[in-house]
């Protein structure tokens, strides 16, 4: 049997991925580091600033906006889910903190999602394709953030049980929100359907044959600024959609591609809403939790906090979150592998081609630049995959 690489091929490998492990090793303490700087030094300062900024606009615009028509029905909006004035103190102090954060991390963004995805041929991008989608990245982040300071705090300044007002509407749109997934992919790439002919035949059949309902097929432009191959199912119900990005159509062979998508219908059969319930509750318990907090901090008077809701306990909310989503990460990882196993024997079992599947995992790992045998402790630290040689290994086993 072929090699999966040539000794050249895994030494660029190598050389690619010994970064990132690096980074996985190093990265959590540098987290930890910057939010003890951050809980220490910066709080305080950062919300004086904050709120002078807020004076400072308040009393440079304030008067013309709170009287113009369509902005005096926001700032009214505002008011009342903040439950008074202050709203923009908060939001600034917020934006502030995820700018000095985003700001101490951009030489590492940069390393690693330009300059070392060139190094090693997996980019397109240029200088201002990277800039821009860097920019909407950050868009859409600040205006979660704004969101999140909103209906979180907002809530917890004016409700007492805020965490079940706020919980339980959250915890009912993750049940259905995966429908909107089709969407949101279309911020960053344009989609088109896939066109007429023997592959969307062979698609539409296999997806009959698994018995799985979808609304389209549609090739995702990523080429753009990756030279990765993917494919994936977006959405549910009458919103599913089978999603092939432009490189697995140039790099792979139509039964290659048959395999992926049998891959990827794997996960639409498995048993989802065990899975959504559980993470319904963690909303829940997470909000309870962050109340408990944000009740501590007002009791303590922590930065000057006095009480319940003061945006300045942002940085320890995100600082809890963290570490809950690290301690998680490893059962959530294995749970993930698993269902990666599963989809591989689901797909497997769909096309009845085992040559087509093994040459769609040996393509994709050659073209994305898989490590055949990571360090274990990566592994088990929280990778959402088996490492590729594991998954060829099984394709042999009875």
């Amino acid at each position: 049997m072929e090699p999966l690489f040539t000794p050249e091929q895994l030494a660029d490998i190598h050389a690619y991925h010994q970064p990132y492990y690096i980074r996985a090793a190093v990265d959590p303490l540098v987290r930890l580091a910057l939010s003890a700087l951050i809980l220490a030094v910066l709080v305080r300062p950062v919300y004086r600033g904050a709120t002078a900024a807020a004076a400072a606009l308040e009393r440079r615009f304030g008067g013309k906006l709170r009287k113009a028509p369509v902005s005096r029905a926001f700032f009214s909006a505002m008011d009342r889910l903040w439950g008074e004035t202050g709203w923009g103190a908060a939001l600034l102090f917020a934006l502030f903190i995820d700018l000095a954060t985003q700001l101490l991390y951009a030489p590492a963004t940069v390393y690693f999602f330009y300059v070392l995805e060139h190094r090693h041929g997996l980019s397109n991008d240029t200088p201002a394709t990277f800039a821009w989608m860097w920019f909407k990245s950050t868009l859409v982040g600040a205006i979660a953030l704004t969101a999140l300071v909103v209906g979180l705090y907002g809530l917890a300044r004016r409700v007492r049980r805020w965490w079940l007002v706020l919980g339980v509407p959250v915890a009912l749109l993750m049940l259905v929100s995966s429908a909107l997934d089709p969407y949101r992919a279309r911020l960053y790439y344009d989609q088109t359907p896939l066109q007429e002919g023997p592959l969307r035949s062979r698609i539409t059949e296999l997806m009959r044959k698994a018995d799985i309902t979808f609304s389209d097929v549609v090739v995702e432009k990523t080429s753009v600024q990756s030279k990765r191959i993917q494919a994936y199912f977006a959405g549910q119900g009458p919103t599913r959609t089978i999603v092939l990005n432009d490189v697995i159509l140039s790099e792979l062979a139509e039964d290659e591609i048959l395999a992926a998508v049998a891959h990827e219908a794997g996960h639409v059969n498995e048993p989802r809403w065990p899975g959504r319930i559980v993470a319904s509750l963690a909303v829940l318990a997470l909000l309870f939790l962050i109340d408990q907090l944000l009740r501590l901090s007002a009791r303590r008077g922590w930065w000057g906090v006095q009480r319940s809701g003061d945006i300045r306990t942002l940085p320890l909310v995100s600082l809890v979150v963290f570490l809950l989503i690290t301690l998680a990460a490893p059962v959530s990882g294995a749970l993930s592998r698993e269902r990666e196993r599963e989809a591989d024997r689901y797909g497997l079992n769909l096309t009845g081609d085992p040559g087509a599947f093994r040459r769609m995992l040996v393509k994709a790992a050659r073209v994305n630049k898989m490590d055949p045998e990571p360090p274990r402790w990566v592994v088990l630290k929280g990778m959402s995959h088996p490492p590729i040689g594991e998954r060829l290994t099984a394709l042999d086993t009875p």
